[in-house]
Order: C-alpha cells, then sequence, then structure tokens
C-alpha cells in the first residue's frame, strides 16, 4: 500500500491541471461557430436592408439555433426568458397582453394549471405558432416600454431589452460584454437579496433582531435544527422567527425545503412556544411549484410576500407583537 507521501505526490507529478475532452470540445466548437455565423449573416442583412421586426422572426422561427443567437446577442439568458414566458401567461396586464399577441397563444389556464414551460416547448411554439413568435421578438424590441415589465424586472435585465443590441451597435455589444462578465458578481450583491428589505424595515423601526441557530433546538434537536433568518428580539427570547425564500428558478429541492420548514415548526412550538414563526414566500418560482407552495405556507402561522402592502402588514404585525410584551 502506498504512502501518504506517495499518493500525495501521484497528484502533484500527475495532474492534468484543467480536465477537457478534446471530441466534446470540438463539438461544441461547432455549435458556437453556428451561433456565431448566424450572427453575422443576421448583422449583414441588417446592414443592408436595416432593422426589421421579420428578420428575428424568421431567425428564431427558422434557424435551429435562432433563438440562442438572439439571446447572445441581447445578452438575455434563456433561464431569464423561461421565467418572463411564465410571468406573461400568469398576469392580465392588457398592454403587455397586446405586445406579446398572448390571445393568440395562450390558452386559458388556472392559476393551479400553470406550470413552467420546457425549452423544448418554447422552441416547438416558436416553429408552429407565429403570433408566439411575433411577441417574443416585440418583447427584444419594445419591452421596456412597458410599464409593467419596467416595475417588474431588475433593470440590469431590461437594459438587455434594447434596440441598440439588435442592430449590433459596439456600444450596446460592449454593454453586453460588461453585463456577461459581471453577472455573477451582481447576482451575488447583498443588495440583491430580498432579506435586506426585511433588515431596513426592522432597523428604521429599531426593532432588534438576531440571525444564527436557537439554543433549545442545537440542544435537543441538533441534526433537524436549522440557521434562522431572523429571530425577533434575540435568541433568549423570541418573539418572531423569520425565514425568507425568494426563488426565480425551480427545482426538485423546493419539495424538501418545504418538509423541513414543517419539521422546524413542529420544533419551535414544542420549545418555543410564545414564538410565531413566520415566512416571507415570493417569486415566480414558487408561483409555478403550487403543491411545494401548498406545504411551505403549511410551516407557518402567517407567511408575506416582499409586496409593499405585504411589507407594511408585516410592519403593523410587528408593532403590534412588540407594543404588546
Amino acid at each position: 500500500m502506498k504512502s501518504v507521501d506517495e499518493k500525495y505526490q501521484t497528484i502533484i507529478e500527475k495532474n492534468t491541471f484543467y480536465f477537457f475532452n478534446p471530441v466534446f470540445e470540438e463539438k461544441y466548437e461547432g455549435y458556437l461557430n453556428s451561433i456565431k455565423e448566424t450572427l453575422l449573416v443576421l448583422k449583414n442583412e441588417i446592414e443592408n436592408e436595416g432593422l426589421k421586426k421579420a428578420q428575428f422572426e424568421r431567425l428564431i422561427g427558422e434557424k435551429e439555433n435562432g433563438l440562442r443567437a438572439l439571446l447572445a446577442l441581447t445578452g438575455f439568458s434563456n433561464e431569464y426568458l423561461k421565467r418572463l414566458t411564465t410571468v406573461i401567461r400568469v398576469v392580465n396586464n392588457q398592454e403587455l397582453s397586446n405586445l406579446v399577441f398572448k390571445d393568440k397563444w395562450c390558452e386559458d389556464e388556472s392559476a393551479e394549471q400553470i406550470k413552467e414551460w420546457s425549452d423544448e416547448k418554447i422552441q416547438k411554439m416558436l416553429t408552429v405558432n407565429e403570433y408566439f413568435r411575433k411577441g417574443i421578438v416585440n418583447i427584444f424590441f419594445e419591452g421596456s416600454t412597458i410599464p409593467f415589465l419596467s416595475n417588474t424586472i431588475p433593470l440590469f435585465e431590461l437594459k438587455k431589452l434594447s434596440i441598440s443590441k439588435l442592430k449590433f451597435d459596439i456600444p450596446a455589444m460592449i454593454d453586453t460584454l460588461i453585463r456577461y462578465k459581471e453577472k455573477g458578481s451582481y447576482s451575488g450583491m447583498k443588495e440583491k437579496n430580498p432579506e435586506t428589505l426585511i433588515e431596513s424595515l426592522l432597523d428604521n423601526l429599531h426593532i432588534p433582531f438576531e440571525k444564527g441557530d436557537l439554543k433549545e433546538l442545537i440542544e435537543n434537536a441538533p441534526a433537524t435544527k436549522r440557521t434562522m433568518d431572523f429571530i425577533i428580539p434575540n435568541k433568549k427570547n423570541p418573539r418572531i422567527i423569520v425565514e425568507s425564500s425568494f426563488l426565480v428558478t425551480t427545482s426538485s429541492g423546493q419539495g424538501d425545503k418545504s418538509k423541513t420548514e414543517i419539521s422546524i415548526d413542529s420544533l419551535i412550538k414544542e420549545h418555543y412556544p410564545k414564538a410565531k414563526f413566520m415566512g416571507f414566500i415570493d417569486g415566480i418560482g414558487w408561483y409555478v411549484r403550487k403543491g411545494d407552495l401548498k406545504r411551505m405556507v403549511a410551516a407557518y402561522e402567517d407567511v408575506f410576500t416582499f409586496h409593499k402592502e405585504e411589507l407594511e402588514r408585516f410592519k403593523n404585525l410587528l408593532k403590534d407583537t412588540i407594543n404588546n410584551e
């Protein structure tokens, strides 16, 4: 049997540094080149004929990688487009509905029926339904002028819906590069976390809070306890315990999260019977996972979203609870 030093030396001396599969790399390079050539042909067409919506309708309706090319040009991610498609199906905003010809492609669906479309479903709709195709193109041409979208989509993403990008303007292309590069940093910023709204609300009301583990749960349920987002006013004497879950994506993990919260609710009732367990649950990710959402809300005494009216309702709850101490 090799010694620890021999095994250590194996890793140091035989390290490949970066793994790559040459066959896969060549295949994927072909895919990237296809998107590049598609965009170059489009650029040439726009330079010769001027910018027209019909050019992009043909792009996403006829080209295999047409939608990917449009997304690459604007920096709008495929996942964000899927979320936006869901939002369009969910809301009843007349100006937005008219822009995307919603009545021509969107079936009547109850809130319970709405589920996120797959990539395959979206691509099929682009191929077979001209109005869905026109609607998606209109989003990229005029989406930033719709008040509902400008009030719903973060400015970082809204700026990607720009005619300048569709014209291949150099400053717009530089903007796309910058947003690609900074997307990870932007997403990871503390200010992007909706929990900062709760923190600001508590600070403005001069209500103390702590975060972390509750002593009784550490001692009595170390395997199932979890770190709490907000413990008001403190861990020693909690009166309100708040958990926050804002999801813009969907995943199978949402089911596990809802089960965890139910078990935490039972522990809090047992060890901190005077505390209220509250939840902030929001985002399109929860909207389209109704089963998980119902299980999730069952864990809390009350739930809130980050809508301004809900934040005001939470503020009133805090005042009532603290004043009655």
